[in-house]
């Protein structure tokens, strides 16, 4: 397959999997961002709809996976180390894996580049932030690089689900995986 077709089979690919919202869609996820506690009636009067509407539209949103409703902490208040480690993995999904089990992972995503995969890391101590990339990726032989930033501030509210149980890990301690990621 030449690469101009490779491209096009990507693209239809992608756009297979967007998920069209119109200008009024777009108006009741600013405001539920802005403001999600209002009701569905508070909303349907901001954007001059019935509230059956409101509710039917947010309903097909959640439906299709665009608007999704999370609690978590607030990355930008926390008093904890959020870290950003970029590998490059011959075995992408091995990794996603693991991060979907580690306490210590907040998200992963893939990128096109010299790293295919970045990594949110968060722990209340540098060190163990250190311990955590280095048994879980600069040990692993599947892993060609590893590359890690710490993140020193957030500019806006960034809310994660957390795992608060994350200290009962051994790794800062004892060296050993909780077991919990399955490596």
């Amino acid at each position: 397959m030449n690469i101009h077709k490779k491209n096009q089979f990507s693209q239809k690919l992608m756009e297979s999997k967007v998920f069209k919202i119109d200008d009024i869609d777009k108006n009741i996820i600013e405001i539920i961002q802005k403001e999600p506690m209002l009701t569905h009636t508070e909303i349907a009067k901001k954007v001059n709809r019935s509230q059956p509407t409101i509710g039917m539209r947010i309903r097909k949103l959640e439906k299709a996976g665009v608007l999704k409703f999370q609690a978590g902490i607030n990355v930008k208040t926390m008093d904890l180390i959020l870290a950003r480690v970029e590998i490059q993995t011959l075995n992408p999904d091995a990794t996603i894996a693991l991060v979907k089990n580690c306490p210590y992972m907040l998200n992963a995503f893939r990128l096109s580049g010299m790293s295919n995969l970045s990594i949110l890391v968060v722990s209340d101590k540098l060190a163990h932030i250190d311990r955590i990339v280095n048994h879980h990726f600069r040990k692993d032989p599947n892993i060609l690089e590893v590359y890690m930033d710490i993140i020193t501030d957030v500019t806006n509210d960034f809310v994660l689900p957390f795992d608060f149980n994350f200290e009962s890990c051994g790794l800062s301690t004892t060296g050993k995986c909780c077991g919990k990621c399955s490596t």
